[in-house]
């Protein structure tokens, strides 16, 4: 029998750490996928494996999985510990003029776009679902299309890269997911006090909501990414140096929550602010090295150990044949509203872009959804709303990482580069 009594933080910790590393040991010795996908995958196949086993009468591995993701809070994990480093990661090695050059196809993607993205989505489950005997009232069904909306390159960038994609497009996806992210979590916050209260507040508050909260936070991650500039510039040991940008982004992650500022957004301004400015201009070569090392490290453990938890937390999902049914609408339409945003962009503003033709293939295709989708619906009120919600995302986050996530190369290889001046036809 496996022990399923009550573990500390360390001990969980230790678990699920040492199965990450496992898995992705065996992932790179005998399937050889991209590290996140592949973890992701053999966990998903050890929670199936469960969930037979258990309908077979052998419930030892069932009940420790379930009892070991009890006392493991994900959307905390993630939310309050993983997402700011991984946003920091993700943003330091992001070219600040690069983002420039491309900066209205990615405004309009992660600030338009997934309002557009959410209120598609919405209208679309409000019509569908109750077809299958589903009733969802339409707040709910605005709050799965915020949460669902956020894209998230975590997969399909080193898959991007190593199949030669117009670096443009790799700029457009990564800069647009970083903001995405806040953006979506913050619509979310919004509407999920709007569930709690019962009040619809007036479109000048929720203007003014989004404007302090997203606003606040970038002005808040630009002074951040200021002060620690200045202190990296004042010294030149690296161990101190490595040590301030983890004390930035710990730190300044919990102060922008306490303050209610979009703490993402802040960690996406002071990770472009500190690997463009701070890289050039206060750091020096050894501390560029340990400090590029040092993240790039924090982001594959971190990513590796988020894709396991995707996986195992499938157990926790209800199954039915109208839900499997549901599952593959709401995949359809998190694809269609996609292909509606990215098209709209594209072909609104073609003459202003400098992309390649066919760009909107990747950009469609390459719209993954991953950890924030899955750690926002775990914070929605426990009821038939959310197991419902939850069943959906995880349909949407798997097929978003296993299909699209594994196939997005070929389609990117069909890409070629945009000749200077060049438009998105």
């Amino acid at each position: 029998m496996l022990p399923t009594a009550s573990l500390s933080v360390l001990d969980i910790s230790a678990i699920f750490l040492s199965l990450t590393a496992l898995l992705a040991y065996t992932n790179k010795r005998f399937i050889g996928l991209p590290t996140t996908i592949g973890v992701m995958v053999i966990s998903l196949i050890l929670s199936i494996l469960a969930i037979f086993l258990g309908f077979l009468g052998f419930d030892e591995l069932f009940d420790y999985e379930v009892s070991l993701l009890d006392q493991l809070d994900f959307t905390e994990v993630l939310l309050d510990g993983m997402l700011s480093m991984l946003l920091f990661a993700g943003a330091l090695h992001i070219n600040i003029s690069d983002l420039r050059r491309y900066k209205l196809p990615i405004g309009i993607l992660a600030f338009l776009g997934t309002l557009v993205s959410a209120f598609l989505i919405a209208a679309a489950t409000y019509v569908v679902l109750p077809l299958l005997g589903f009733e969802l009232s339409f707040i709910w069904c605005l709050l799965f299309g915020a949460l669902i909306s956020p894209t998230d390159p975590i997969a399909v960038m080193g898959i991007l890269s190593s199949a030669g994609a117009p670096k443009s497009l790799e700029t457009v996806i990564a800069g647009e997911s970083l903001f995405n992210d806040g953006i979506g979590v913050v619509i979310f916050v919004l509407l999920l006090g709007i569930l709690a209260s019962g009040d619809i507040p007036t479109a000048g508050h929720i203007g003014h909501s989004l404007a302090v909260e997203a606003g606040g936070g970038i002005a808040f991650g630009i002074i951040l990414g200021l002060i620690l500039y200045y202190l990296i510039k004042s010294i030149n040991s690296y161990q101190e140096e490595v040590l301030l940008t983890l004390a930035g982004v710990l730190g300044g992650y919990s102060l922008a929550s306490y303050w209610h500022l979009s703490g993402p957004l802040a960690m996406v301004m002071m990770g472009l602010m500190l690997g463009n400015h701070g890289r050039a201009y206060a750091m020096s070569d050894e501390t560029r090295h340990y400090v590029d090392l040092f993240w790039e490290l924090i982001d594959e453990i971190l990513n590796a150990i988020l894709f396991v938890l995707i996986g195992l937390e499938v157990v926790v999902i209800a199954y039915s044949i109208n839900l499997f049914i549901a599952a593959i609408l709401a995949i359809i339409i998190a694809l269609a509203a996609r292909f509606i945003v990215v098209g709209m962009t594209t072909k609104t503003f073609r003459k202003q872009l400098d992309l390649p033709k066919g760009a909107w293939k990747v950009l469609t295709w390459g719209g993954l959804r991953g950890g924030i989708s899955v750690a926002l619906v775990l914070q929605l009120p426990v009821g038939e709303e959310r197991n419902l919600l939850l069943a959906l995302t995880y349909a949407i986050v798997i097929f978003s990482i296993l299909v699209q996530g594994l196939t997005i190369g070929r389609v990117a290889k069909s890409i070629k580069q945009p000749l200077p001046h060049k438009v998105l036809e």
